[in-house]
């Protein structure tokens, strides 16, 4: 990643009649940067994109890209590439067409547009298939030209909404790994869209986890996973267990937790006190199980069940208040014969939220 800012929201507000869609959004991306916006549908996290690109205008706010306000520019003249989930291809136009149909429109000189097309389609690996349509193409292969033709023309930012979406699950992780290279390669600055969770942990440098039109945390994948800023990021980003206790004590930013299944350790958020209500989140490959009698400490529980996931077994504990837990553990651990179990996790491996 190179020094620099190439986009920046201050402030940026979207209503659409009552309902705020954004609600006073600050963003920086930074000059070669992977950053996605991830949360549910209705996050607000599309609409921020749409205003980046032009196709939607701000209510309040300021966007600049590379330190320009783009306020009063339709989207044509905004320095930014854009790859839809339907892919947008020209149905009756060869492949090479469509990715030369940008440069045409920005005059590029027409004894550059060949080379520059070849090297796009060099780029996404399809250097033989330009004079094909895309009808002739697979999906994968047709959202590979709309990554070039978004391309091509080298835009400092490169926009993508749920480019991923319509496609197979083996096709899609496939497709992470090319957009991944293509960025790599090429060192571009892309602002992404998903509501995929497993997918923004794959392929970016940060990630915004939008809820209600405002962003709860942004952050690296490995600090939303390992250390969310509030509960609804804690659930929303992979598989979590919450254990609902009352607050013992609390010292060196850790704190000792009472539940109806006995007393855990977690980490302690800056307003928590002694006596406060909290959910205690933990992941399920953070906890440890054991036989009962082997383990100097823990929670008490029987397993309910379990399942073979091929790299992982997953098992269901409940403990003795009823609350059932989610364990998964690497398939190299030998399979529990008996029922009942210990669970335990290390203080800094779990997250302790108000409420």
């Amino acid at each position: 990643m190179t020094d620099g800012v190439v986009l920046e929201l201050a402030g940026v507000r979207k209503r659409y009649g009552p309902v705020v869609a954004v609600d006073h959004i600050d963003l920086t991306l930074e000059t070669g940067e992977f950053l996605t916006l991830l949360g549910p549908s209705g996050s607000g996290k599309t609409t921020t994109l749409m205003m980046v690109a032009g196709l939607q205008q701000p209510d309040a706010g300021s966007i600049r890209l590379s330190g320009v306000s783009v306020a009063n520019l339709p989207p044509y003249r905004r320095d930014v590439g854009m790859v839809f989930q339907n892919y947008a291809l020209f149905p009756h136009m060869t492949v090479r067409r469509n990715i030369a149909f940008p440069l045409e429109m920005r005059g590029t000189p027409a004894g550059e547009i060949p080379r520059l097309v070849d090297d796009a389609l060099t780029l996404v690996r399809l250097p033989d298939h330009g004079e094909r349509l895309p009808a002739q193409l697979s999906g994968g292969q047709q959202q590979r030209v709309a990554l070039a033709r978004a391309m091509v023309y080298r835009p400092a930012l490169l926009l993508m909404d749920e480019p991923l979406g319509a496609l197979d699950r083996k096709l899609r992780e496939q497709l992470q790994l090319e957009i991944k290279r293509v960025h790599r390669e090429r060192s571009i600055s892309v602002l992404y869209v998903t509501h995929d969770q497993e997918e923004a942990l794959t392929m970016s440098d940060r990630i915004a986890v939008f809820n209600k039109g405002r962003i709860e945390q942004i952050g690296t994948p490995e600090e939303l996973y390992d250390r969310p800023a509030t509960h609804f990021v804690a659930s929303f980003i992979g598989d979590t267990n919450f254990l609902q206790g009352r607050v013992l004590g609390v010292a060196d930013g850790l704190c000792d937790v009472e539940t109806a299944a006995g007393r855990v350790a977690a980490m302690a958020p800056a307003s928590v006190k002694a006596g406060a209500a909290v959910r205690v989140a933990v992941r399920p490959e953070r906890i440890a199980l054991a036989p009962m009698e082997t383990a100097d400490a823990g929670l008490d529980g029987m397993v309910i069940e379990q399942v073979f996931l091929g790299m992982s077994r997953k098992y269901v504990v409940r403990l003795v208040d009823g609350t059932e837990v989610v364990v998964s553990r690497p398939i190299s651990d030998p399979p529990f014969a008996g029922p009942t179990v210990r669970i335990s996790w290390s203080a800094d491996k779990a997250t302790a939220f108000d409420g």
